[in-house]
This record gives structure tokens, sequence and C-alpha cells, in this order.
């Protein structure tokens, strides 16, 4: 498919090692090239075989992201998102079992006519197509597209051949930005630049040479070891980019704008300068974020709670929150298999909000239980956000509507109350990639609810990602217990938002709205709990 000329390509690949921060380098300069009036947008290719990364264990890949329309994606879209502010698609991210699903269905169908399928052409030319696609009909500027992996990998090798073709073919409109390393001796008190090296030297091997070399550092970089850099690595020393290691990912961009980042893309692409990135709203962001006027201690309650990235969007919602109220989230993560009624009080104390956390299957149940009924008892502020609302569903109807075996079949399949039970249309689904209830879907709320107050408007659209569903045959037991039901999808009367009566602040919810927040537009359900929170303070 022969791309169209006027849309730019940027290819973002990783060197020496993994967790360099790919995905928010490539997320900063569409940032910047997106304040310079571009219009952007930003994929990424994992290597790995699985068709997506939704039947993956968090403790393997961290969350899992869901768009608007469904797919179950690599957390770095959810950087682009709340970087761009805009939707991302299926087309933004593609595995190497994607791939080679498509091009097994091809050669099934007969469309190679016989010929023998290989890595080059069919492979390469298919992810190149992936590439292309979001340039399709000139409605992007720039396309970014993240190679995961480090450069090196045999699992990344077909990549970087499609990448080394697309330079070929496009030119000027295409450059390749290589992320690496130069670690810090401190036994020699100095940055050393030979990883770097060898890593480029990797590159060139395969035919690829970086136009960019963005180094990560937790030292700054001075001129000579740029020189050094470029002298080795047949790059400009304009084209090495200092990236010293922040306590924010936010500030980033504005990092990236001071090593003039966008100017040297704009430069190396022929594209336009003229137009100064307008970064006023994100610079305010960082100033509430930097000078907070007073800190809130939110506890999220979790069974990943040793692997952040596993509640990442959640993480990031708070920031957004707290910026809104002008106070610093303090997030205490608390592992729920180490709650029980015994523990609770000590393991609270000074909280003035909990979060009970997403997840499947009934490791640590019990101690999310435990915390809802802390937070419900002690009117403490409570958000739960999916299995954490089935969990308040659950403890209400155990401790208040006297069910004590009431629980979601999920868990216990002979349960007497069934009051979570697995959707209607799932019940015959067997394979797990990609069969949940995935993506946006509409939600009308009660106009005389808490959640109407907060987003002040009647109908909604959140996204999802879950089998199990409340049972509707016990909603009437609830709302006379006090607990009631505020927010339905209109089209099939499934629960999407409950709310405690006579409670300060008490919101479950079966959607995910983690997926939704922005810098730019922080979710009103978060920037509310938050409000509810400072005043406890």
């Amino acid at each position: 498919m022969a791309s169209p000329n006027s849309t730019r390509f940027i290819f973002v690949t990783g060197g020496v090692t993994s967790s360099l921060g790919k995905g928010i380098i490539s997320a900063s300069l569409a940032k910047l090239l997106q304040a310079r009036g571009y219009r952007v947008t930003i994929q990424k290719l994992d290597p790995y075989i699985n068709i997506d990364p939704g039947t993956l264990n968090p403790y393997e890949h961290g969350e899992c992201y869901v768009t608007e329309d469904g797919a179950e994606t690599d957390l770095d879209l959810g950087h682009y998102e709340r970087f761009l502010n805009i939707s991302t698609s299926q087309a933004n991210n593609v595995t190497t079992g994607r791939i080679y699903q498509s091009v097994i269905e091809k050669e099934r169908r007969g469309d190679y006519l016989g010929e023998t399928v290989q890595v080059i052409p069919h492979i390469t030319d298919e992810i190149k197509y992936r590439i292309q696609l979001l340039g399709e009909n000139n409605q992007f500027d720039f396309v970014i597209t993240e190679i995961g992996g480090t450069v090196g990998d045999i699992e990344s090798l077909p990549y970087i051949e499609a990448i080394r073709q697309l330079k070929w073919d496009m030119g000027t409109r295409s450059l390749v930005i290589h992320l690496t390393l130069i670690p810090y001796l401190s036994a020699a008190k100095e940055l050393k630049t030979k990883p770097t090296q060898h890593s480029v030297k990797t590159m060139l091997e395969y035919g690829v040479q970086p136009d960019i070399l963005v180094c990560r550092t937790e030292k700054h970089l001075n001129d000579g070891i740029r020189k050094k850099i470029a002298l080795f690595c047949n790059v400009d020393a304009s084209s090495v980019i200092e990236s010293i290691d922040t306590d924010s990912i936010y500030k980033v961009p504005l990092l990236m704008r001071e090593e003039r980042l966008d100017s040297v893309v704009l430069k190396k692409t022929r594209a336009s300068a003229q137009r100064p990135p307008k970064l006023k709203r994100w610079k305010n962001f960082i100033k509430r974020l930097e000078s907070p006027k007073s800190t809130v201690e939110i506890g999220l309650v979790g069974k990943y709670v040793e692997l952040v990235d596993a509640y990442k969007s959640i993480i990031e919602s708070l920031i957004h929150a707290g910026t809104v109220n002008h106070c610093r989230v303090l997030l205490r993560l608390i592992h729920s298999e180490q709650l029980s009624k015994e523990n609770i009080l000590e393991q609270t104390r000074g909280l003035k909000g909990l979060i009970v956390a997403p997840g499947f299957g009934d490791r640590g149940i019990d101690g999310k239980i435990a915390a809802i009924s802390h937070a419900r008892q002690h009117n403490i502020p409570f958000f739960g956000i999916c299995l954490g609302m089935q969990c308040a569903m659950i403890e209400f109807a155990r401790n208040v509507l006297l069910m004590p075996r009431a629980h979601s079949t999920e868990m216990d399949a002979r349960t007497p109350d069934p009051i979570i039970d697995i959707m209607e249309e799932q019940k015959k689904i067997h394979l797990k990639g990609g069969t949940m209830r995935l993506g946006s879907y509409p939600c009308k709320l009660t106009a005389a609810s808490k959640a109407y107050s907060i987003y002040g408007k009647e109908t909604i659209s959140e996204r999802h990602r879950h089998r199990f569903e409340v049972n509707n045959k016990y909603l009437k037991a609830f709302e006379q217990g006090g607990m009631k039901a505020t927010g339905f999808n209109p089209e099939t009367g499934l629960v999407e938002i409950i709310e405690l009566e006579d409670h300060p602040w008490f919101i479950g919810v079966q959607f995910h709205p983690e997926y939704k927040s922005t810098v730019d537009t922080p979710h009103p359900l978060f920037i509310d709990f938050i409000r509810a929170a400072k005043i406890l303070t």
C-alpha cells in the first residue's frame, strides 16, 4: 500500500535495556507536535505472539488498557491518550500474534496464489501495511510508531526490517529515534557511552541508521559526551537528545522541548517549524502538580499492588484529580490478601478515602470486602471500580441485607444468593481472548443521584472490561436496604453505578472510568472523590 505523500512516519526503537521509557518519549514528542498544531497519533507494535495482552497476567505485562472500540491493548496506549487527549483504537496496537494470524488467514484463503509464505516479504509487508494504515486519507500529519522490546531481540527482527524498507521507500518523510541508556558508574564517577555505541552498531547491522538518539541518563550530558556519541553513532551533535531522570512523566514533554526534540524532528522531516508549541495548559498542570496547597492520603486496595503498573490508569487518574483539587494525592497501596477484620484499622489508619481496584478471581476478595465494610461503617469516601463495585454489593448483602453466603458466581458457583452473576451472553463463550464485554457503552443516570450531580448530564459513555454483572433480581432488596442503582445501560438494563444512601461518598461503578481520564480532561468521578476525601483532611 502506498503511503500518503503528506503523512510523516516516526519510528521509536529502544536499545541496551528495556523500560527506558519509549512510550513516554513517544507521547511527549507527540504532545509537542500536537501543540504546534499538527495532527498526531501513536501506535505500539509489540513483538510477543499473543494476539493482545488481554490474557496476560498483570505480573507479566502490567495493566491491560481498553480503547473506545473495545480493543484490549498495551498500557502505553493509556499514556498516549492521557498526553494527547484523543482516543486510540485497535489499529494503534499490533502484536506479532495478530500479524501472523492475518498472514496465515490470507494463506488459507489462497490470497498468495501458491507462493511460499515467508517472513520476508509476507510478514514484513503485513507489518508495513499496519504501520501505514493510520496514515490513510491524510487523517494525520505524523504517525509515531513505538517498537516494543529491545533492538537485538529475536522477536523484534521483522519489525526492524520493516522499518528499513519503509525508510528506503519514504525518504525524508520518515525517521528513526533510538532510545538508549547512558549509565553512570559511581566507582569511576563518569557516564559511559559504550552501551549506546553497541546498540547503534546492532541497528546498523540490520541496515537501519538512527536519525536521532535519545539518551536516558541520571546525570546531565556535557558537550564532550554529546560529540563523542555523535561521532561514533553517525549523527550530528544536535540529534543527541538528553532524557534525564525526572520525578514525573508529565515533565518529560517540557524537558524534550528544552532539548529541541520536536525542532530536530521537524527539520529532518522537512516540516514547518514556524508555529511554536502552545503549552500553556500543560505548564499550568505542571505548576499545580508541583505546588499543591494540601495533601490527601488515599488507599488503593488490590491484589497486584507490588506491581504499580497493574493499576497505572487509576494511579494517573488520581494525579489528574489531585491537580484539579489543588492537592497532592499520597497513595498507599494495600495488598488485599493481607487485609482482614482484625488488622483493617491499623492498615487504613490516616486514610481519607479508599479505592477497591478491579480484577478477576477470588484471591484477596475477603480483604477487599473487609476494606469496604470499614469504609461503609466509618463514613470514609469509597470508590469501587468493576470488581470493586461487585465486592461492595457482596459486603452490603452479607452485613446489611443479612444474606451471609451472598457472593458472585465467579467465586462461588453454589452461592444461594448470586447477587453477581455471569452475563447471559457470556454463558456460551469458552474462548478467553477478546470475548468479555469490552469498550464503550452508554449509561443513563438517575436524575436525583450523586452520579448525575457529578457528571452534570443524564447520559454518559464509559469503557468496560468484565464478564459478570449485577443480578437485577436483587435490586429491590438493595434499594430497600439503602443501596441504590443509579446508572443503567439504556438498552440492556444492566447496572452500571450503585450508590449508598446516608454516606458522605460511596459509589461503585461497573465500568473503568480510569481509562478516560487525561491531563486535559480529568475524570469527574475521580475529581469528586478527591474533593470528598479532602473534606475529611
